[in-house]
């Protein structure tokens, strides 16, 4: 499978060796000073991990190229619905996760199972904690709102989420920390005054996000439509 990496820092980097070690070929490396609307070589699927202010307008250009695209990139979802449409529109190929890992989305499940359970125990304040490395811009992270959506899908006392401290009991409190070196560690906490229930998920590296970065591009590659890992992890 040929593969565009949009994106070549440290994630586009592992992706790349992965990918390499998978049987794959890199066909071209988009980073951000590249032009990437004079890209004109065939590829079977793109992976975008690249920055906030960069990522609509590479999503867009994949899909004016024909180019499936899985991305990774995080703070930017203001715009996913314009983006979908987008893709729609093109009759393109779009897949977004907060996260790849295998376990953060074994993780996503849990939360949600466990707001189910807690929505009959208003004693617990719930709130939730990420921390990642410093070189992490947006915050909270995508992992983390991901998490707080499960919970308040689920949890009928939490309507929005806020980051930072609240004084509505309505808000779901997000706690970002940045410290180095972290790849990243979420903590989902339900705390009363008998006492504290957590969960949490510590990523060691990068790889985890990597490989399934390329195994949902593996999947992705012959697909037209809007896809989420909900639709890869059915198969």
């Amino acid at each position: 499978m040929k593969i565009l990496l949009i994106g070549y820092g440290k994630m586009g980097k592992i992706i790349e060796g992965i990918a390499v070690n998978r049987g794959h070929e890199i066909t071209g490396k988009i980073d951000l000073s590249d032009n990437f609307s004079a890209f004109n070589k065939f590829v079977d699927v793109a992976i975008e991990f690249t920055q906030p202010e960069a990522v609509v307008s590479n999503l867009k250009t994949c899909f004016e190229k024909g180019i499936p695209v899985a991305c990774g990139t995080t703070g930017w979802l203001d715009h996913k619905s314009e983006i979908e449409k987008y893709c729609i529109e093109k009759n393109g190929t779009f897949f977004y996760a907060s996260n790849y890992s295998l376990g953060v989305n074994l993780f996503f499940k849990l939360n949600q199972l466990l707001a189910q359970m807690m929505d009959r125990y208003p004693q617990y304040a719930v709130s939730i904690d990420e921390t990642h490395h410093t070189q992490k811009k947006d915050a909270p992270s995508g992992t983390a709102i991901t998490l707080a959506e499960g919970v308040i899908e689920n949890l009928n006392r939490k309507k929005k989420w806020k980051l930072g401290a609240s004084d509505t009991s309505e808000d779901l409190s997000i706690n970002s920390f940045r410290v180095d070196p972290a790849p990243g560690t979420h903590t989902v906490k339900y705390q009363s005054a008998i006492d504290n229930l957590e969960i949490t998920h510590t990523a060691h590296s990068r790889e985890g996000f990597a490989l399934g970065a390329v195994m949902v591009a593996e999947w992705l590659a012959d697909k037209k439509g809007v896809f989420t890992m909900d639709d890869f992890l059915k198969v």
